[in-house]
């Protein structure tokens, strides 16, 4: 897995070595992205549906709504794989 960020702006792809360019990101693992991002819809963190689109963190996720999405991804990572 690797992580692209942008100050609070991130995207998670499903792949070995980085993504800089769309033609490393088409090479992701969008099934395993699929299953990470309904397990963590379960848990009640709501990303895009694709893995080509930014998640965003801002001011109004507090220490309790990160920690829960923490948790939600240790979880749903474990169901991804």
């Amino acid at each position: 897995m690797t992580i692209n960020r942008v100050g609070s702006m991130l995207t998670v792809f499903f792949t070995e070595g980085p993504v800089t360019d769309y033609a490393s990101a088409k090479r992701a693992d969008t099934a395993r992205y699929a299953r990470y991002f309904h397990a963590m819809r379960e848990g009640g963190v709501f990303l895009a549906p694709s893995q080509f689109e930014a998640a965003f963190v801002s001011l109004a996720h507090g220490e309790a709504e990160l920690a829960a999405a923490a948790q939600a991804c240790r979880l749903a990572l474990e169901k991804a794989r």
